[in-house]
């Protein structure tokens, strides 16, 4: 869209983070917004995740170790990063396109673009933050990856050292018999730590709530309970969809369905290698000691979220497609993961168990752009494990693309073109 076509109608279908971001850019650029959402607003991947926002996560997924942890993972369902074999083609190319990255070379590769979207988006969160005064538990405490092991300690040191010497992203290591008085619910013995001073952490389902409500207040239409059924195309323009709540028509489309855009690529007529990459979490009362700062505990892959009332533990990865079951043994494996870290590793005051389904590409790069051969449609999806931290730059670079600025950073390396 030109700038004279700026009172245009924009729908964004997606009411997750990223959704919620591209209405808020749309609406400042000028454009009259209805977000539709297939259930509630910001009640799948974006409600109970971890909530880091994190520069430090310039590694894509793709390192050269996974295809290893895959493999081994077919013979142990209680693994951490588990594989459940599928049949289906679309399941095996993504993972034949997702080994064939899992390399030293690829891996640098994909780290400046990472950089960039994630860098861009801490500079919009803070804006945002500052201008819109949310009350969303944010916290500048970094993120600390902690380690019981001296030798997870001395293989991530060298970890941070590629990403100091290649991207510019470095921590301060810590040692162990400092990690008591640097956060008192660590345990003592422990081999130590790196904190990543750039990261920040939020609540995520109170971010949604309010952003989603000031965006009410601006007369951004939020219509849940509303589920795309069809796509009616005709000269190259998405004319019209079909939704439960009846047919709608808008100037432009964009797609922020997260996981479940693979649904679309028929209809869109374009391909969309999106896998779920089901996560889990548990929310708790906080316990005695609580963390001061939110955590990484690489070696047994689990995240610490504490909030002001609350206690959440988050982990896992698993492709074992639309499953939506919550299994109490990774409930129970999230517990006993924290327990060599931490003095109070959980309590029993449970407020909330949940899964979500992370849309992930198989080249660890989201999907920001115009759809192919559509010329009014636009994809916001495939942010990996980083939507939250990603969510308002993507805001920002849909709404550029649509009001066709110069975007903020290089989008090339997201476009949806790169998959045919």
């Amino acid at each position: 869209m030109t700038e004279e076509s700026r009172s245009g109608e924009v729908i964004v279908v997606g009411g997750g983070i990223i959704g919620i971001a591209c209405a808020h850019y749309l609406t400042k650029a000028g454009y009259q917004v209805t977000v539709i959402e297939r259930n509630s607003v910001a009640g799948a991947c974006s409600h109970a995740n971890c909530g880091f926002i994190a520069p430090s996560h310039v590694l894509p997924l793709t390192e050269p170790a996974a295809v290893k942890i895959a493999l081994k993972s077919l013979f142990n369902p209680r693994a951490p990063f588990r594989v459940k074999p599928q049949w289906n083609f679309a399941f095996w190319k993504w993972m034949l396109q997702f080994g064939r990255r899992c390399t030293h070379q690829q891996m640098l590769a994909a780290g400046p673009a990472l950089k960039a979207i994630l860098d861009l988006s801490m500079h919009e969160y803070r804006q945002l933050l500052s201008e819109e005064n949310f009350a969303c538990e944010w916290q500048d405490h970094g993120l600390l990856y902690v380690f019981q092991s001296q030798k997870g300690l001395a293989g991530y040191r060298e970890t941070d050292q590629l990403m100091t010497e290649h991207f510019g992203v470095s921590a301060r290591e810590i040692p162990g018999e400092e990690l008591p008085t640097f956060d008192p619910a660590l345990k003592p013995g422990l081999a130590g730590a790196f904190h990543y001073t750039c990261d920040a952490s939020l609540k995520p389902d109170l971010l949604a709530a309010a952003w989603s409500e000031r965006l009410k207040e601006r007369g951004i239409i939020f219509r849940e309970e509303c589920e795309l059924t069809g796509v009616t195309q005709t000269g190259g323009k998405i004319t019209q969809l079909q939704t439960s709540q009846g047919e709608m028509q808008a100037d432009a489309i964009v797609f922020a369905t997260g996981a479940w855009s693979p649904l679309l690529a028929k209809q869109l007529g374009c391909e969309i290698p999106i896998l779920p990459g089901k996560g889990y979490s548990v929310t708790m009362a906080a316990p005695d000691p609580s963390p001061r700062h939110p955590m990484l505990f690489p070696e047994h892959k689990v995240g610490v979220c504490p909030f002001e009332n609350r206690f959440r533990l988050g982990s896992m990865m698993e492709f074992t497609g639309y499953d939506s079951s919550i299994p109490d043994y990774r409930i129970e494996q999230l517990r006993e993961s924290a327990r060599p870290y931490l003095v109070s590793p959980y309590t029993e005051t449970e407020y909330e168990r949940w899964y979500g389904w992370r849309p992930m590409t198989w080249d660890s790069l989201p999907m920001i752009g115009p759809v192919p051969r559509l010329q009014n449609a636009w994809l916001a999806a495939g942010h990996n494990m980083l939507g939250m931290s990603m969510g308002a730059a993507t805001g920002k670079l849909i709404a550029q693309m649509v009001s066709a600025e110069s975007p903020a950073i290089d989008p090339v390396p997201y476009a949806p073109t790169r998959f045919g």
